[in-house]
């Protein structure tokens, strides 16, 4: 097990650059995201509880619940980190001391862009990721595509933030406009000896539902398919284009808007929002049952 629930929301970071990536989608989003930071912090914040004992309480049962190995807590939150960390493993290590010192541009001697291919990949593997990471949260089997879509309706606070940057990052800004097509006809065209050299599906391949490569690829389009429709009405309701992404990240971040595929690739490695939105969301999951039980 990695470390106890209260540490990790703890420790959860209140700025750098995955907290300013989020922060400039706030236009996407008004008012859904604040960054909550803290183990009492949430509770309170989540509860509107100011009784101590009953913090106190409220905490402790939470954290019986993420260790209790037969809930789907530490799995989500292995997914959440899993995801993050494969996707961004283009040379991480020889960048992420240069972080605070260098502008964007600094970076790119670093960086490969990812050919639009693995990009699609990628886009649909994170996509399938939140949706087993739901399904382990909420304790229902891992090949529920009707019951994430149903919820994903009423996403909301930090699980809305994930989508948006899935959105955004993952997909508008590096593959523009059309990407969700762009995507799946990647996706089709897609052997599943392919995917399996695909580096972020090594990483969380384990829990994707399928008995071998070709029926996980088969679930990972089936889940594709049923979502495009919701990310592209995310779109199109927000009226959300690249270059809007592009001009407000760069009121955060100095970035160059005709290097985007280099855009994409600086996002994967710096911004780890998977995990950081994650932890926040299964904080919100344990104490909102952590209350319920008590």
């Amino acid at each position: 097990m990695s470390k106890p629930i209260y540490q990790l929301v703890d420790e959860l970071p209140k700025g750098g650059l995955t907290v300013t990536a989020l922060r400039s989608l706030d236009f996407v989003i008004p008012g859904q995201w604040n960054n909550l930071v803290g183990f009492d912090n949430t509770i309170r914040t989540v509860t509107g509880e100011t009784d101590e004992a009953l913090i106190q309480q409220i905490g402790e049962r939470a954290v019986t619940l993420y260790n209790d190995k037969s809930q789907g807590y530490q799995r989500a939150l292995w997914l959440y980190e899993s995801v993050d960390s494969a996707a961004g493993l283009l040379g991480a290590a020889a960048i992420a001391n240069r972080i605070g010192q260098d502008t964007f541009l600094g970076f790119l001697k670093h960086l490969t862009p990812k050919p639009e291919r693995a990009q699609s990949i990628d886009l649909c593997i994170k996509l399938v990721t939140e949706l087993v990471a739901f399904c382990q949260i909420n304790g229902i089997p891992g090949d529920s595509i009707g019951d994430f879509l149903a919820a994903l309706k009423d996403y909301s606070g930090e699980s809305l933030m994930r989508m948006a940057a899935l959105v955004s990052f993952d997909g508008l800004i590096p593959l523009g406009a059309g990407f969700t097509e762009k995507a799946l006809s990647v996706l089709k065209g897609t052997s599943p000896s392919e995917l399996s050299h695909n580096q972020t599906f090594k990483g969380v391949d384990e829990l994707i539902p399928g008995d071998d490569n070709a029926s996980k690829l088969s679930f990972i389009t089936q889940s594709f398919e049923s979502t495009k429709g919701w990310m592209e009405d995310f779109v199109s309701s927000r009226n959300l284009t690249q270059g809007d992404l592009v001009n407000n990240l760069s009121k955060f971040v100095e970035i160059s808007s005709d290097k985007l595929d280099y855009l994409g690739a600086f996002l994967d490695v710096t911004v780890k929002y998977y995990r950081h939105t994650g932890i926040q969301t299964l904080a919100r999951r344990l104490i909102e049952r952590a209350v319920a039980e008590i």
